[in-house]
C-alpha cells in the first residue's frame, strides 16, 4: 500500500486542464487545413488530382476543401506546386451541419437551444455504434475514458444500452451488414435523442466513399447533429465537438 501511494505521488496529476487550459500538440499533427486561394493558379489542379477521395474541387482559381471526406494525408499538399494548402495546429473541426465542413467557408459547431442543453447539458449519455469502422476512431473515442481525458467530469458517459442513451455516437461508413443494426439501435433510443457523426467514414464514406457494401456514412440513414471530421479524429477533438454541442466549451 505504501508503494502504491508513492507511485502515485511520484506521478501527479495526469488529467489535462482542457478546456480551462490549452492542450499542447505535438508538431506533426494535422489540424484544421487553410487553404490560400491567392497562391493558386487558374487551371492548376494538381492538388484536386493527388487527393484520394476527392475532397478537394477547383473551380477557376478556387480550391475548396471539404472536411467531411478529407483523410488528412497530406497528399494534397505535397502535390501543390505553389503550397496554397497547409494544415495547421487548430484542433477544432466539429461543425453542426454537413455543408458546414467546407475550408474556406468552415464554420464551427454551435451550442444546442436552451431547452436541450437544459436536457443534455450536465448528464449526457451515449451508446456508441461502430459501423463497420477500421477502429481508429473506436479507439479515439474510447480512450477520452482514460485519467488523461475524464469524459465523466463534464457528465457525459458512454452506456451499454441503447435504451439508457441520450443519442448515438457512431463511427464507420455504416456498411450494408451494420445498416439495420444501427437502424434499432436509433429506434431503441428514447426521443429526445441526439446523433453524432465521428470520422470521414461515418461522415461521408471516407475511402470507401461510394461502395456498394456501404452507406456513405451516418446521414444517409439517420439526422446527424454533430459531425467530427478526421482520418482518426484526435480525442481533442472529438471531446472539444461535444462539449461545444452541450454549450460547455
Amino acid at each position: 500500500m505504501l508503494r502504491n501511494i508513492v507511485a502515485r505521488l511520484q506521478q501527479g496529476h495526469r488529467t489535462i486542464g482542457f478546456p480551462k487550459t490549452a492542450p499542447t500538440l505535438p508538431d506533426r499533427y494535422r489540424g484544421l487545413p487553410v487553404v490560400d486561394q491567392s497562391k493558386c493558379p487558374d487551371g492548376c489542379r494538381e492538388c484536386a488530382a493527388a487527393c484520394p477521395t476527392d475532397a478537394i474541387a477547383v473551380t477557376g482559381k478556387d480550391a475548396q476543401l471539404d472536411l467531411g471526406r478529407c483523410l488528412f494525408c497530406t497528399d494534397c499538399v505535397e502535390a501543390c506546386p505553389q503550397g496554397a494548402i497547409r494544415y495547421t495546429q487548430d484542433y477544432r473541426l466539429a461543425a453542426n451541419r454537413r455543408e458546414d465542413l467546407m475550408v474556406p467557408g468552415f464554420k464551427l459547431a454551435r451550442a444546442l437551444d436552451d431547452k436541450a442543453r437544459r436536457l443534455f447539458g450536465h448528464s449526457f449519455k451515449l451508446r456508441q455504434v461502430s459501423a463497420g469502422g477500421c477502429n481508429g476512431c473506436e479507439a479515439d473515442v474510447n480512450v477520452l475514458n482514460t485519467v488523461v481525458f475524464d469524459l465523466g467530469r463534464f457528465g457525459i458517459q458512454f452506456v451499454a444500452s441503447p435504451r439508457h442513451a441520450d443519442g448515438l455516437l457512431i463511427t464507420g461508413p455504416v456498411t450494408e451488414n451494420m445498416r439495420l443494426a444501427l437502424a434499432k439501435t436509433y429506434a431503441a433510443v428514447p426521443a429526445p435523442k441526439l446523433v453524432i457523426a465521428v470520422g470521414a467514414c461515418a461522415i461521408s464514406g471516407g475511402p470507401y466513399i461510394n461502395h456498394p457494401e456501404q452507406h456513405n456514412g451516418a446521414s444517409s440513414q439517420l439526422p446527424v447533429d454533430l459531425f467530427v471530421p478526421g482520418c482518426p479524429p484526435h480525442p481533442l477533438t472529438i471531446l472539444d465537438g461535444l462539449l461545444r454541442l452541450l454549450g460547455r466549451c
